[in-house]
């Protein structure tokens, strides 16, 4: 027996193949949430801080995406007036997504 064909013999073998896939995206489809309403306060609030963001700020924010509330902490590479969003990092989250902003430093 050759040292591959040895190998193969204690190779995992998983006997559902794709079950860990169908519930985790069963599992992702139960997480997702309805993009909520902001009151005008609220959103005062997040426009004055967006007007002290400047690119290099460090923010964390609490933003919506893909169904999902996500909370990111990074440095702000772009901020673009025009078209309404921040880049922190690789990922673009437009100001309408925005439920809490926080300027880090």
């Amino acid at each position: 027996m050759t040292q591959g064909d040895r190998a193969k013999q204690f190779m995992p073998f998983d006997a559902m193949k794709g079950l860990k896939e169908a519930l985790r995206d069963r599992e992702e489809r139960h997480s997702r949430v309805e993009k909520r309403d902001l009151s005008e306060d609220t959103m005062a609030e997040i426009a004055e801080q967006l007007v002290k963001v400047e690119a290099g700020a460090t923010v964390e924010l609490l933003y919506y995406h893909s169904f999902h509330e996500v909370t990111v902490k990074g440095r702000v590479s772009k901020i673009d007036f025009v078209y309404r969003y921040l880049l922190i990092g690789a990922e673009k989250v437009f100001f309408d997504d925005i439920y809490e902003l926080t300027i880090v430093d």
